[in-house]
C-alpha cells in the first residue's frame, strides 16, 4: 500500500475510519485496516473532503491591483484598466503572477482549475501559452483546464476567432465566449454560434461569460435562453457552462421560470462568481442596492447544476482573493442566505461534486473506493464545520501523493482568572 490514512472523518453521522490508497486510487475505506504502507498519516479524527475545485479562474490577470489602481471600481473601469495592462504583458511576469495564484490554490486544497486566459488581439496568445507551460509545471499538484476566452468579443474584434483556433491547436481544452461584449444582439447570437461551431469542430466543451449585468433590459445581457437552445440543438447537453449570469436575478419569477426550465433541460452548468459579481454589481443603485448574484436558490430548485469559483484574484475586477474555495463558499453562503445545515452542505457540494460535473471530471471523483485519491484533510473535527471554520488544510492528497502538509502549533497562555 502506498498511503494509509488513519482516524479520518468523512461522514459526520459515522465514526472516523481508515483510508487505504494504492497506485493513486482509494483501495479501501473501513475502520482498522490491516495493511503495511510506505507512508501513514494519523488524522486524529480530523474531517476530510474531496479535493476542492475552481471551475472559473483568471491566472494571467491576477495581482495587477497595484499596477494601475482602480479609482471608481466599476466594471467599465475594470475592462478599460485591464485592457491597457494586457497590452504590456510580459511572459515571465505573467508566469510569476500565475504561479502565485497556483501556489495559493494548491495550499488551499484545490486539485483542478479551469483557467480562462484572454485570447485577443491585445495580448495575443500569451495567456494560453503560459497556462500550457504551467499545466506541465504543476502536473501532479493541480490539473489545469485551459479556456480560449475572447474577452474583447469576436465580431467586435477582428482576428480573434483565428487566435482562438490557434489556441485550440496549441492545446486549449475549452472554447470560451463573452457574448455580451458585442455591439448588437445579432452579433451576440453570432458570437455564441461561432463558439459552438469551434467547440464542435475540435470536440471540446463550451464555457462562456454571460449576462453579466444588473438587469436584462439589453438582450445582449440576456443570452442564457439562446445559449441553452444552442446547447440542445448542438447535442451539447452537459458540456456547456455559463459564468456570472447575474441579470437572471432581475427577472420576475414568471419570467425566469421558462429560462430556468430550459437551462435544466439543456443541462447547462451555471458558475456563480460571488466575489466579482457582488463587488461590481448594483453600482448605480442608490437604495436597496442589488447583490449582483445569480439566483442560486431558484436555479438549484429548478434542478440546474450550480457551482462557484474565485474568478479574479486581486485586480480591478476583484481587488481581493486568496484562491480559496472555502472562503468564497462562506461568502456565498452569506449572500445567498444559505445558513441552514442542509444549505451549508449544499455550498460545500457546489465546490466539489457539482464543480466536478461542470468541469467534466465527475468520473472517479470523490472519497469512495476505486476513485482517484484526491482529498483534503482539514484541521477541524466535523465535515459540517468546513465552511464555518475555513480551517487550515492539514494534508492535501492529489492522486495518492501528499502534496501539502501544514504544521499546526498554537500555544495559548491564558491569564489566571481573578477571584
Amino acid at each position: 500500500m502506498d498511503l494509509l490514512i488513519r482516524n479520518v472523518l468523512i461522514d459526520d453521522d459515522a465514526k472516523p475510519t481508515d483510508i487505504a490508497i494504492d497506485d493513486g486510487r482509494i483501495a479501501g475505506i473501513e475502520p482498522g485496516i490491516k495493511a503495511e504502507a510506505r507512508q501513514t498519516i494519523d488524522a486524529e479524527g480530523r474531517a476530510a473532503i474531496p479535493g476542492l475545485l475552481e471551475p472559473h479562474l483568471h491566472l494571467e490577470k491576477a495581482f495587477l491591483h497595484r499596477r494601475m489602481p482602480a479609482r471608481s471600481g466599476t466594471l467599465e473601469e475594470a475592462i478599460r484598466i485591464t485592457g491597457i495592462l494586457k497590452g504590456k504583458q510580459e511572459r515571465e511576469d505573467v508566469l510569476a503572477r500565475s504561479r502565485q495564484v497556483l501556489d495559493m490554490a494548491v495550499k488551499n486544497g484545490t486539485i483542478a482549475i479551469r483557467a480562462h486566459p484572454d485570447v485577443d488581439v491585445i495580448q495575443g496568445l500569451i495567456g494560453v501559452e503560459t497556462a500550457l507551460q504551467l499545466k506541465e509545471e504543476y502536473r501532479g499538484l493541480v490539473d489545469l483546464q485551459i479556456v480560449a476566452f475572447p474577452q474583447e468579443g469576436i465580431l467586435k474584434s477582428p482576428g480573434t476567432v483565428e487566435l482562438m483556433e490557434e489556441a485550440l491547436k496549441l492545446g486549449a481544452d475549452v472554447v470560451g465566449g463573452c457574448p455580451y461584449n458585442e455591439l448588437t444582439w445579432d452579433d451576440t447570437k453570432r458570437h455564441i454560434d461561432i463558439a459552438f461551431d469551434l467547440a464542435q469542430r475540435y470536440g471540446v466543451p463550451v464555457d462562456m461569460h454571460a449576462d453579466f449585468a444588473d438587469d436584462a433590459s439589453d438582450p445582449r445581457f440576456a443570452s442564457a435562453t439562446y445559449a441553452a437552445q444552442k446547447t440542445i440543438a448542438s447535442g451539447y447537453q452537459g458540456r456547456v457552462s455559463l459564468g456570472h449570469v447575474t441579470s437572471l436575478a432581475a427577472l420576475a419569477p414568471e419570467e425566469a421560470k421558462p429560462v430556468l426550465e430550459l437551462l435544466h433541460r439543456a443541462d447547462v452548468h451555471i458558475v456563480t462568481l460571488p466575489a466579482t459579481d457582488t463587488y461590481l454589481g448594483g453600482r448605480k443603485d442608490v437604495v436597496n442596492q442589488r447583490r449582483g448574484l445569480t439566483p442560486v436558490r431558484a436555479l438549484r430548485d429548478a434542478g440546474v447544476n450550480v457551482t462557484y469559483a474565485s474568478n479574479n484574484i486581486r485586480n480591478a475586477f476583484t481587488p481581493f482573493g486568496k484562491a480559496d474555495p472555502l472562503l468564497i463558499g462562506n461568502f456565498l453562503a452569506h449572500l445567498a442566505q444559505f445558513g441552514t445545515p442542509d444549505n451549508q452542505a449544499y455550498v460545500l457540494k457546489m465546490a466539489t461534486h457539482d464543480a466536478a460535473r461542470a468541469m467534466g471530471i465527475s468520473e472517479g471523483y470523490g472519497i469512495a473506493v476505486g476513485n482517484r485519491a484526491s482529498l483534503v484533510i482539514l484541521d477541524t473535527w466535523q465535515v459540517a464545520d468546513a465552511l464555518l471554520d475555513i480551517p487550515p488544510r492539514s494534508w492535501v492528497i492529489k492522486d495518492g501523493n501528499v502534496t501539502v502538509t501544514t504544521r499546526h502549533q498554537c500555544d495559548i497562555h491564558r491569564h489566571p482568572a481573578h477571584h
